[in-house]
């Protein structure tokens, strides 16, 4: 699934393209994604103009002079540019035309989402509810120590938490405490403020490295220049079972925490 870096790395690769032009055409080749493409859509973006594209948590925001489209890339989705009358693919279900350049829709397990929401939608439902943003100032040792206070759940459920802290996935969360040499199953309130500093320090360095590296491509992500992600060439523990830590050359493990893959150094990472 993109995450945060991945889904940064495609906004960064759109907005010049893409800033402060205008909607030609928008073809809808199939409606039927997690949420249901409305049939208005169209209607609603053609003439508008891109002033900006933002993103919050997984999300990419569109902002037109009219409205905002807001777009996720689902478990399996990418935006790409295409020249105007490239040859749709089966898995192309959404194309926005600005004159001669199509930003196009590919997502296979049709997963992701497209919704148009008017201006008086300032906060838009699905990012009513996100937490954080780990790249903001905001986002500190101290903000992460005071958050975790009294909390029996893992500090690793408690970091993938879109509803405490947007963006960071699996693959993130595993290389962040492992830098940080904290446990993924440690309980988030024993969180003490020296570690809390690490751990968010951390999380900040990773996800900075990897949108430098233009994310992570495990399957099939590719960013908005069509171009996969690099950033797992750099993993230090996720995907890596059975061979040894860069740290201590202790053999990295996998476990199992909420029904996610969490690799680890059990010598390096302590409760």
């Amino acid at each position: 699934m993109p995450e945060l870096p991945e889904v940064e790395t495609t906004r960064r690769g759109l907005a010049p393209h893409l800033s402060h032009r205008r909607v030609t055409a928008v073809e809808v080749r199939q409606p039927r994604l997690r949420v249901p493409i409305s049939d208005d859509l169209a209607a609603n973006l053609t003439g508008a103009c891109l002033s900006a594209i933002e993103r919050r948590g997984k999300y990419l925001c569109f902002l037109f002079d009219r409205g905002v489209l807001l777009i996720h890339l689902g478990m399996s989705g990418s935006l790409r540019i295409v020249p105007a009358g490239e040859p749709a693919g089966r898995h192309d279900h959404f194309d926005v035309a600005f004159g001669d350049r199509v930003l196009r829709l590919r997502d296979p397990r049709r997963f992701g989402m497209a919704q148009w929401y008017e201006p008086r939608d300032a906060n838009p439902p699905p990012l009513a509810r996100l937490g954080i943003e780990p790249l903001s100032a905001a986002f500190d040792g101290d903000w992460l120590y005071r958050a975790t206070r009294g909390l029996a759940a893992p500090i690793k459920s408690f970091v993938m938490d879109a509803h405490r802290i947007v963006g960071v996935g699996n693959i993130y969360a595993s290389e962040s405490l492992f830098r940080a040499r904290i446990h993924p199953r440690m309980s988030a309130g024993r969180l003490g403020r020296v570690r809390a500093g690490r751990l968010a320090a951390a999380i900040r360095d990773v996800l900075d490295e990897a949108i430098a590296a233009g994310g992570s491509t495990l399957r099939d992500f590719i960013g908005g220049d069509g171009r996969p992600g690099y950033f797992q060439h750099s993993h230090a523990v996720y995907g890596r079972e059975g061979l040894a830590c860069p740290n201590c050359a202790a053999p990295i493990r996998r476990i199992v925490l909420a029904q996610r893959a969490t690799f680890l150094c059990a010598r390096c990472q302590r409760y």
